[in-house]
């Protein structure tokens, strides 16, 4: 309706090439609306006449994703992609290597009324191959191979390099092979060519949008909330004169985070600690607060929190370590020095991912509005 676009201010003007359409819809959901079903609304896409004018397009793309985070970072996750549990219906690419078959609801003997088909899940397997970071472990991997030009054993290496790219290459190959070309010659080189140039363009799609997302600051490593380090082993006590609920105290410092740009994730059933701030992929920083109640309504608030790295960051580096390890071991001295200073430079990312994470703590649970005296 135009009174709520009125409302919201209309599309934000900073979207001129994509993303305008999502933030809209943030911007409504916000406000508490719901969003409605026309079947007549239709978004028209041009196509591109050209390998680089498709290319240009894809790399707005990857800055419109870039912009939308900014705008709204809790919609996102700390990998910079958007948190979505829905499901998508069709033949697309993300079918193509689907695992599990799609099921349809007939209730007992048969007997339902809206025997309606449901999606499975989307597996992690299947959609890693699809993310533009993909292409950095690829990256990562061929550096990684070259190496093996000063120390042979880092040939071991290779069958992994060529199992990663491998799910890409039979993404774009089967997508390609499943096209329909009705308008090419029936010749079948005219179709090979066609074929061809199909399965390089869903090869060069999340390239583009991998480069329009680094150029717009949307990395895995990209820093959250405002800078500053501060050490990530600490207690810190205050005194408050006015009582109040523990668990709205931890909603608070929640929402105190997030406005702050952070990925927060809260501690479960059996979780030694309440709040999660990621600092990165590699590591994040842990809270746990407690609090003792005394006479008038006054409260003594301890908060500690402590390091904590991922699982990925600590395979990474334990992974860098033992090829560290391997290389000094057979005499590899260039390899070593090499792969030493991989290893410093991800455990540095580390210490300094928990550091900035400590860091929107340790802003969080000193604003007066966690119920400071």
């Amino acid at each position: 309706r135009k009174a709520r676009l009125e409302a919201i201010g209309g599309f934000d003007p900073q979207f001129r090439t994509a993303g305008d359409d999502v933030d809209v819809c943030w911007c409504l959901q916000e406000r508490g609306w719901t969003l409605g079903f026309s079947a007549a609304a239709m978004v028209w896409h041009h196509r591109r006449n050209s390998v680089r004018t498709y290319w240009r397009q894809q790399i707005g793309y990857g800055r419109a994703e870039a912009m939308l985070e900014r705008k709204w970072p809790k919609k996102y996750n700390g990998s910079g992609h958007a948190r979505w549990a829905g499901r998508i219906y069709g033949n697309g690419l993300a079918h193509v290597l689907r695992w599990r078959r799609a099921r349809v609801y007939h209730g007992i003997w048969g007997v339902a009324p809206y025997q309606s088909l449901y999606e499975p899940a989307p597996s992690l397997l299947g959609a890693l191959p699809q993310m533009p970071e993909w292409y950095l472990m690829i990256a990562i991997l061929a550096g990684l191979s070259t190496v093996s030009l000063v120390w042979s054993q880092l040939r071991l290496l290779l069958p992994l390099l060529v199992g990663v790219a491998l799910p890409s290459l039979a993404l774009a190959s089967l997508s390609a092979a499943r096209a329909s070309f009705n308008e090419a010659s029936p010749r079948s080189s005219a179709r090979l060519k066609r074929r061809l140039l199909t399965a390089a363009l869903y090869l060069l799609q999340p390239l583009a949008r991998l480069r329009g997302r680094l150029e717009y600051g949307l990395t895995p490593w990209r820093r959250r909330g405002a800078p500053g380090l501060v050490s990530p082993w600490r207690t810190f006590a205050l005194w408050s004169e006015r009582w109040q609920d523990p668990d709205q105290r931890l909603r608070r410092i929640e929402m105190d985070l997030r406005a702050a740009g952070a990925g927060v994730r809260l501690g479960g059933d059996y979780d030694r600690w309440d709040l999660e701030v990621s600092g990165g992929p590699l590591a994040s920083a842990r809270l746990l607060m407690a609090v003792e109640d005394h006479g008038g309504g006054s409260q003594f608030v301890r908060f500690r929190w402590r390091p904590h790295g991922s699982r990925g960051g600590v395979l990474l580096t334990a992974l860098f370590l033992a090829l560290t390890g391997g290389a000094a071991a057979a005499g590899a001295w260039v390899a070593g020095t090499i792969l030493a200073a991989a290893t410093l430079v991800v455990a540095l990312c580390g210490v300094l991912e928990c550091a900035r994470a400590a860091a929107l703590i340790a802003r969080a649970v000193g604003q007066p509005r966690t119920g400071g005296a």
